[in-house]
């Protein structure tokens, strides 16, 4: 048996780790049974902007996509300075869907919808050149070797990617692990539909604006690690 088995999150089907993790208190699993249905994405379907968040009056909503979005933050910050685009946060973990769920109910986010479980499978059902922004955020960076196929980094998620972003829509990861960088890094230098928006290091060590910290960034750096921040534009 080899390590390095074919596959990635596009072609293994499956979601690794936790779903769950402490019991929910009355009013989270309020928000689970009252909110969370409300505002989830459609089971089946094509997933637009229109059909999500109905007409806009100004023309085409842009429309963002969160993989794993943890707590919420992150699409919270950007949802609330954005109100006229629309935004799709996917995410396995309950607690994580829970605490993004006060965010949108704290902060009146009409222009939210999300999805607890596998991102490819809504990713799947957006139109070729629909979104205008994708984030991967402090993915789970998997870093035993066996496990690389794991890492929502891979050509396969990442031509998934590519073609639901429009042109000139942007590409955003962001990582505090050695392991998953340099795993990133070759997956995505020289790839031919994205061009890398740095310059210098500063470019990918300096947080960008409106990309806020997220608590996995701070945790990361009270532990001293160093985090990485990348930008892809789509040809």
């Amino acid at each position: 048996m080899t390590a390095h088995k074919s596959g990635d999150p596009t072609t293994l089907n499956r979601l690794y780790g936790r779903q769950s993790g402490p019991k929910l208190r009355k009013g989270q699993q309020e928000l689970v049974d009252t909110l969370l249905p409300a505002i989830s994405v459609p089971a089946e379907g094509e997933v637009t902007a229109a059909n999500l968040f109905g007409p806009s009056s100004h023309g085409d909503r842009p429309l963002h996509f969160e993989i794993g979005f943890g707590g919420g933050e992150h699409m919270a910050y950007r949802a609330d300075m954005l109100p006229d685009h629309g935004f799709i946060g996917c995410e396995p973990f309950l607690n994580g869907v829970v605490q993004a769920l006060g965010h949108v109910r704290d902060q009146a986010l009409g222009n939210v919808r999300l999805h607890m479980g596998d991102a490819l499978d809504v990713l799947s059902r957006i139109p070729d050149g629909a979104l205008s922004f994708v984030y991967l955020l402090h993915p789970d960076p998997w870093p035993k070797a066996r496990h690389a196929k794991r890492r929502m980094m891979n050509p396969g998620p990442v031509a998934m990617i590519a073609r639901k972003l429009k042109p000139g829509g942007e590409f955003r990861f962001g990582t505090d692990h050695p392991v998953y960088l340099r795993w990133a890094l070759m997956v995505m230098n020289g790839h031919p539909d994205f061009d890398w928006l740095a310059s210098e290091p500063m470019d990918f060590q300096n947080r960008p604006g409106g990309w806020p910290e997220t608590r996995y960034e701070a945790k990361a750096r009270r532990i001293g690690h160093e985090v990485w921040y990348f930008r892809y534009r789509r040809k």
